[in-house]
């Protein structure tokens, strides 16, 4: 179960961008999954948004998306384990847990050309579940998006990344280099989590959102 305290966070935690003067009408959140390869335990892959895009432009990110409804249905060698599935269904999911893993793998593939296993699909039993975030109602894009972490040999993501439409000059960055780049607040709360991760804190994945005219945090409990 989810711990029902939740914490206000501050100006420097806040995972959000802070609120402008113009507040749009809140919209549905999009579900929506992200892929944070990691090599070596002390690089991650990331790429920059083009100039054109409305939401986020120029920012550099982890490769994700929106999930399809065919995502659920795509071939995966190996299932998500039943504690990552436990984690994924906590605040409610209008999903199968599966299917975002597979968008992230689909996305990460389609934004940055590293295809997860092979012919059967990915082993998704080697994706940790680090983060959920839904974009506060201020924003004029929103989304409820799971973020997943994975080691890039782990999943057979051997290549070295290439270019797409949504993402460019995608390559690997140690994480002191990917700290420096111009990240959205989200990005940059979600590599605070990877880099503990990845220091041996065993943490319990963050639910982040706007709850009651502030950014709240959740940690979602094995």
């Amino acid at each position: 179960m989810s711990d029902p305290k939740m914490f206000e966070l501050n100006a420097e935690e806040a995972a959000f961008d802070a609120p402008g003067k113009d507040r749009p009408k809140a919209k549905r959140p999009r579900d929506a999954a992200t892929l944070i390869l990691v090599r070596g335990g002390r690089e991650v892959m990331m790429g920059q948004r083009s100039k054109g895009h409305v939401f986020m432009p120029d920012k550099w990110v982890f490769p994700g998306g929106r999930v399809d409804p065919g995502d659920a249905r795509a071939k995966a060698v190996v299932e998500l384990t039943a504690e990552t599935e436990a984690l994924l269904r906590q605040g409610g999911a209008k999903r199968p847990p599966r299917a975002y893993a597979l968008a992230a793998a689909r996305e990460t593939r389609e934004e940055a050309g590293l295809v997860l296993g092979g012919p059967e699909g990915p082993d998704l039993s080697k994706l940790a579940f680090v983060a959920r975030a839904i974009t506060p109602p201020y924003r004029p894009r929103r989304f409820d998006a799971r973020f997943f972490m994975a080691d890039a040999e782990a999943v057979g993501a051997h290549n070295e990344p290439t270019p797409g439409d949504e993402l460019l000059h995608t390559k690997w960055f140690s994480l002191d280099e990917a700290e420096k780049l111009d990240l959205p607040s989200i990005t940059r709360f979600i590599m605070k989590e990877v880099r503990a991760r990845l220091g041996g804190e065993g943490l319990d994945p963050p639910f982040l959102r706007w709850s009651r005219g502030s950014h709240t945090m959740e940690r979602l409990k094995h």
